[in-house]
């Protein structure tokens, strides 16, 4: 990736990051073009390749964007401090929706890049979801007071259940081709509630 990328004004590097989400979300990696990418952006295909090599840099940038601005709101907003599980994933939320007002398809673009069969990205990426994934895991799970869940509980397997179950979720989500931010969150928020209701010790 060329630096001069990261001497564009800030409004403009996010511009050029968003037009990448919109297309890549949209479609598949080899059926996204980067002069579509280019025209969404209000650049020219010939100075995005100057910005980003090629179109496998730009998406695996794109990426690599989605883990570092996750991790960096989790941290702003306290996430991996909190003593409280459901505390914690309530304020990821609300880091998240964050995230959505700068970037309105990194969420879209995350699930479709993680689902993504295409050999020459698919092992990049999940190679780097492994290394976020498990760097936040690890963090949070530090601070959480195991009192506050039901006596006996296997706490390592509730993390398990419910990383299976958010996946499967999102894997019914992209097979249904429209991944709705608003229904995802609605949905999240009721799921949550549930796990309170298995998992938490009652008073």
């Amino acid at each position: 990736m060329n630096e001069k990328f990261f001497s564009l004004p800030a409004e403009k590097q996010r511009t050029i990051i968003n037009a990448g989400y919109r297309v890549f979300s949209q479609n598949s990696y080899k059926n996204s073009p980067m002069s579509e990418i280019a025209d969404a952006a209000g650049i020219s295909k010939s100075l995005l390749f100057h910005y980003f090599h090629n179109k496998k840099e730009f998406y695996l940038f794109l990426w690599d964007k989605c883990a570092t601005t996750t991790i960096e709101y989790l941290t702003r907003y306290d996430c991996y401090n909190q003593k409280e599980l459901f505390d914690s994933i309530e304020r990821g939320m609300q880091a998240k929706m964050e995230i959505i007002r700068l970037y309105p398809d990194m969420a879209n673009f995350t699930i479709k890049a993680f689902y993504e069969k295409d050999a020459e990205i698919s092992a990049a990426v999940q190679a780097s979801y492994h290394k976020y994934f498990n760097l936040k895991a690890d963090k949070a799970r530090l601070n959480f007071d195991p009192a506050q869940f039901i006596p006996g509980l296997d706490i390592p397997m509730m993390y398990q259940e419910m990383y299976w179950a958010s996946e499967g979720y999102l894997w019914e989500m992209v097979q249904r081709g429209d991944v709705d931010m608003a229904q995802m969150e609605k949905d999240f928020t009721r799921l949550i509630e549930f796990w309170k209701n298995i998992y938490l010790r009652k008073e």
